[in-house]
């Protein structure tokens, strides 16, 4: 990478790990201000008056916090995810826009697989059913959770997230898979191990075919709101629900209804309509619910390197370079 000797100034609203922080700062100047963090939100918004680069996560960037930063250039955002940041906004601005795709890819289908496991053999439950001493016999039915192999796994979404979980279950488990996305996918070309163990399906068929649904959605005004009462209704009784991809995507009180009434069997969640789940949320403590704290990229290895390339990002689109993980703004 070609390095120029302006240095530029650069407001960084999530915490970098050391070394990468170092990066920016060995050529910019830097300044560290996490809106969300008691005493720091003053200087978040006076930095923006002068940044011509923001790095950073999980923070809303609309257009009016836009308008507080007229020298702003790019963003780089450290996360594969873009529905916090108002695309027509930057479109508007020409402010480029970069993620993280590809670094997460495998490790966030590992979460989404755990919960496919965690919620058919009812590992939370049992765990805690030992752990609070009620394990004095030998389980009877009643307890008895049900085989993953063989079973067939629906995946809403078949990008590279979905393609990787259908690998886990095709692959490793001999689960049929069925997946539904815009446009069928051409596997020979892209993922020529799932060339006849993965089926594009309408979406209606794959809810009445599958007995575990995954959705690994990303956030658009296509997918929002998707699973309501309607499609819950069209699952397959005793079917399992798990959402690895955007909480919003999912009317969780229709989610709700279906398991109260026994429709589903349980339902696995890393990601919820308000993150983090409110403390009144039924999700947080409904006995088929297994819920964790999205932590679907959330391992040392992965967040590290969604670091590096958000970092190389925002240097690159400083210099002047192409970076690697541009995201296409609407026209």
């Amino acid at each position: 990478m070609a390095v120029s000797n302006q240095r530029k100034k650069i407001l960084v609203f999530r915490e970098l790990p050391p070394d990468q922080l170092a990066r920016l700062q060995a050529q910019h100047d830097v300044t560290v201000a996490n809106p969300r963090l008691a005493g720091q939100l003053p200087a978040f918004e006076t930095s923006l008056a002068t940044a011509e680069g923001l790095i950073g996560s999980s923070y809303p960037v609309d257009k009016a916090l836009l308008a507080r930063a007229p020298q702003l250039k790019v963003i780089s955002s450290v996360s594969v995810g873009v529905d916090n940041y108002d695309l027509k906004a930057l479109a508007a601005r020409n402010i480029m826009l970069c993620h993280t795709p590809g670094v997460l890819t495998e490790t966030t289908a590992d979460t989404v697989f755990s919960l496919v496991m965690a919620t058919s053999r009812r590992i939370v439950e049992l765990a805690n059913h030992v752990r609070e001493g009620r394990w004095t016999r030998n389980i009877g039915e009643d307890l008895f959770g049900t085989d993953v192999h063989g079973k067939t796994l629906g995946i809403l979404g078949f990008g590279r997230i979905g393609q990787a979980l259908a690998r886990r279950a095709a692959l490793g488990f001999g689960m049929p898979v069925l997946y539904h996305s815009r446009r069928p996918v051409d596997l020979t070309r892209q993922a020529p191990e799932l060339a006849g163990k993965a089926a594009h399906t309408p979406l209606d068929e794959l809810l009445a075919r599958a007995d575990i649904v995954a959705a690994v959605l990303p956030l658009s005004d296509e997918t929002r709101n998707l699973m309501g009462r309607r499609e819950f209704g069209l699952m397959k009784p005793g079917a399992i629900f798990i959402n690895g991809g955007r909480g919003a995507t999912v009317q969780e009180s229709a989610l709700l209804e279906a398991l109260e009434q026994g429709r589903l069997r349980a339902a696995g969640l890393d990601v919820f309509a308000t993150e983090p789940l409110p403390l009144t949320s039924r999700l947080r403590t409904h006995p088929k619910v297994t819920a964790l704290p999205h932590i679907g990229s959330a391992t040392v290895e992965t967040r590290h390197a969604m670091a590096v390339l958000a970092t190389t990002n925002l240097l690159q689109a400083l210099e002047g370079e192409l970076p690697e993980a541009v995201f296409d703004l609407p026209a």
